[in-house]
């Protein structure tokens, strides 16, 4: 598939994508490489159309530039933000009580503190994410140490063996106390990619993954 081809199935993807209002989004290829500009009305659509061009096959990096505008009868008061998203903290069954901080500026919403798994992290992204009236989500929750780093590598290859068919050999697996994860190598596609980032999130004691895995598109 060639830029211009791709472009255009990424275009189709993001009118057919129903939680997307496309119109105002540009989309540009070169190599491979897809830009996303312009904006959308809320930022829940910004990260549903990140999302819609990684299902595309050939698209091997994405640079997201697209602006959230909402529209005047959609702006929230940073101090409704802040309640609201509390709130909703407090409601999720995946979030430890009281472990997670909420800051908001500018309707940017900013989360701090601590949990034991990255699950727990991503789930209190997850649950403000969608709040009306927002630019977007900062996460800065940390992850306690839970194992000693020499454990962590030997714990991720023994995911990749379960869960990732044939990838393990092929990928580099760099562990720096305190379980901070630089993975490297090729993989056939995003969800590949995901799948062996996904592991390496996994394991107790991963606090940060630098993924530098390439996706290497094999012909069907």
């Amino acid at each position: 598939m060639n830029d211009m081809q791709l472009r255009q199935e990424i275009i189709e993807e993001l009118d057919f994508e129903p939680g997307i209002d496309s119109r105002g989004i540009a989309v540009s290829v070169a190599g491979g490489v897809v830009t996303l500009s312009g904006h959308v009305p809320s930022y829940s659509q910004k990260v549903d159309a990140e999302k819609a061009v990684w299902r595309i096959k050939g698209v091997k990096a994405l640079a997201q530039e697209i602006e959230v505008r909402l529209a005047e009868d959609a702006k929230v008061n940073d101090d409704e933000i802040a309640t609201r998203a509390a709130r909703i903290l407090a409601w999720s069954s995946a979030v430890p009580t009281d472990s997670i901080r909420v800051k908001v500026s500018h309707g940017w919403i900013t989360l701090t503190g601590t949990v034991d798994w990255h699950y727990q992290r991503f789930a209190a992204e997850a649950a403000v994410r969608r709040l009306t009236g927002i630019h977007g989500v900062v996460n800065n929750v940390e992850i306690k140490q839970v194992l000693k780093s020499e454990d962590v590598r030997d714990k991720i290859k023994d995911a990749l063996r379960r869960h990732v068919d044939g990838e393990a050999a092929r990928i580099q697996i760099d562990v720096v106390s305190p379980g901070e994860v630089t993975l490297a190598g090729n993989v056939g596609d995003y969800e590949e990619r995901r799948a062996i980032e996904r592991a390496a999130w996994a394991i107790p004691g991963v606090r940060k993954v630098h993924d530098n895995l390439h996706i290497e598109w094999r012909a069907d």
